[in-house]
């Protein structure tokens, strides 16, 4: 069993109240699904910049929006659990990435 890292990329932020706690009900519904998988249940992320190696700051064209970490079998189990994602119906993206342990 390994760690994974869920990378949320894109979406939005609800304007409403109702959409915001329509859109929490739906985390929490894929929180249950991953139940004790979940390793680190993450947060969402504000102001993002993109720093290049020779220290050029710009805006990121995708920004992340969050992170979960996940227990998964495989890669391909971590990219099944991502699937139920409700980032998607906001537009944004879904990045899985393995963590190596060093």
């Amino acid at each position: 069993m390994g760690k994974y890292v869920l990378a949320y990329k894109g979406g939005g932020m609800p304007e409403t109240e109702e959409e915001s706690a329509r859109v929490m009900a739906a985390w929490e519904a894929w929180y249950g699904v991953l139940g004790e998988n979940i390793v680190d249940g993450g947060n969402p992320f504000g102001q993002t910049r993109v720093v290049s190696a020779g220290g050029e700051v710009t805006m990121a064209d995708v920004p992340l929006s969050g992170y979960t970490i996940i227990n998964a079998a495989d890669i391909d189990a971590a990219v099944a659990a991502a699937k139920g994602c409700p980032i998607f119906e906001a537009g944004g993206t879904v990045e899985v990435a393995e963590t190596i342990d060093m």
